[in-house]
C-alpha cells in the first residue's frame, strides 16, 4: 500500500506555504537576517509544536513567519515544499499564502509573489508539477484590510488564481468578508474558504451562500448538520480535509476517531491534504498513510480520494481527464 499511495497521481488542495517552514530552514533564515529565535536549537523549536487548539498553533505559526523577509526566502521555502510534493506523488498543488502576515512586517507583496512564483515555475519546468496560487485573507483582521490586500494584488497581476479565508475561525463569520469575495469573483478569481473546523456547521452554509466558494477547506463539522450533508453530496462540494492537522489541533482526539471515512462513505467529495505539514508532523503522503492505517481504508477508497483530489482541483478539464485516466490505469493493476 505504501508504494501504491506514493504512485497514485494526487492533487494537494489545502497547504499553507508558510506552514511548510521546517525548523532547519527557520534557523537558517534567522541567521541570514540576524534574528534571534526564542529557542535554543532546531530540536527545541520542533518540541514547541505541541498545540492545544487552533489559536495556540497560530501564535507560533505567525512568530515563525517572521524569518521570511525577502524574495529569496520565499523562493527557498516554496522550492523545499515542491520537492517534497514531487516525492509524494503530487502532480498538481494549489498553494495558499497569507500576504497580510508579511506586509504587516514591511515585506512588500511583490517580493512574496516573486519568490513563490519563481519557485513554482521552476518546479513545473523540472518535474512537470502544475500549480494554482490562492491568496488567503486573515479573518481575524478587518474586511477593510482584506480589501486593501486584494486591491494591491490585483494591481500586481501576479498569477493569482483565487482567494481564500483562513486564520482564527471562531468569532469571525464568513459574512464579514462577503463584499471582499464579491469583488474578487467579479475580477475573475476563484473562491475557497476555511469553515467548519472549529467553527460550527452554520459557518459552512454561510460560506457557500454568501462567499459562493467552489470548495470548503476543512468542513469536518458539516457532519453535525444532516441538511448540510445532503447539500454537500447533492451539489458535489469538495471538502479539503487535513487529518493530521485535525488531530494535532484536538478537533479529533486521535486518528481512529476522525470522520473522513464516514464522510467518504456518505458520498461527500472528500480530499486529503497536509495543511501546515512542518507543524503538524506530516506532508501529504504521511496524511494518506495515517488515515489509511487508522481508518482501515480499502484500496478502492484510497483511489476515490485520489480521484476526488483531481476532480476538486482548478485544473482544466483535459488535464483532469488525463490524470484520472492514469489513476484508473494504476488502480486496475493487480496488487503486488
Amino acid at each position: 500500500m505504501e508504494e501504491f499511495l506514493r504512485a497514485l497521481p494526487k492533487s494537494e488542495l489545502h497547504v499553507h506555504i508558510e506552514g511548510t517552514l521546517e525548523p532547519e530552514l527557520a534557523f537558517s533564515l534567522a541567521e541570514k537576517h540576524g534574528i534571534r529565535l526564542p529557542y535554543a536549537d532546531v530540536n527545541a523549536l520542533r518540541a514547541a509544536y505541541d498545540f492545544s487548539d487552533l489559536q495556540s498553533f497560530l501564535d507560533i505559526y505567525y512568530a515563525g513567519a517572521g524569518v521570511l523577509r525577502d524574495a529569496a526566502d520565499f523562493h527557498a521555502l516554496t522550492r523545499a515544499y515542491m520537492e517534497r510534493a514531487h516525492a509524494d506523488g503530487i502532480v498538481h498543488t494549489e498553494i495558499f499564502f497569507d500576504p497580510q502576515t508579511h506586509t504587516a512586517r514591511g515585506v512588500p507583496l511583490a517580493s512574496v509573489l516573486e519568490g513563490i512564483g519563481d519557485a513554482l515555475r521552476e518546479a513545473r519546468a523540472q518535474n512537470g508539477t502544475t500549480h494554482r496560487l490562492i491568496l488567503c485573507f486573515l479573518r481575524h483582521l478587518s474586511a477593510e484590510d482584506a480589501m486593501h490586500t486584494l486591491d494591491e494584488a490585483l494591481q500586481l497581476k501576479a498569477g493569482i488564481a483565487g482567494v481564500g479565508l483562513d486564520s482564527s475561525e471562531l468569532g469571525h463569520p464568513p459574512s464579514k468578508f462577503a463584499t471582499v469575495f464579491e469583488r474578487a469573483r467579479a475580477q475573475g478569481l476563484l473562491a475557497v474558504a476555511h469553515a467548519g473546523e472549529e467553527g460550527p456547521p452554520g459557518y459552512v452554509s454561510e460560506t457557500l451562500d454568501l462567499l459562493r466558494v467552489r470548495r470548503i477547506d476543512h468542513g469536518v463539522r458539516s457532519e453535525e448538520d444532516p441538511a448540510l450533508m445532503e447539500r454537500l453530496v447533492r451539489e458535489r462540494i469538495p471538502l479539503t480535509v487535513c487529518p493530521l492537522s485535525n488531530v494535532r489541533l484536538q478537533i479529533f482526539s486521535d486518528m481512529g476517531q476522525h470522520n473522513l471515512k464516514r464522510l467518504l462513505e456518505r458520498g461527500v467529495c472528500v480530499t486529503v491534504n497536509s495543511d501546515d505539514p512542518a507543524y503538524f508532523g506530516g506532508y501529504l503522503l504521511d496524511n494518506f498513510r495515517a488515515v489509511t492505517d487508522a481508518l482501515q481504508l480499502s484500496r478502492a477508497q484510497v483511489v476515490t480520494l485520489a480521484r476526488n483530489s483531481i476532480e476538486a482541483s482548478f485544473l482544466d478539464d483535459p488535464s483532469k481527464h488525463r490524470w484520472l485516466q492514469q489513476i484508473d490505469a494504476l488502480a486496475a493493476r493487480p496488487p503486488a
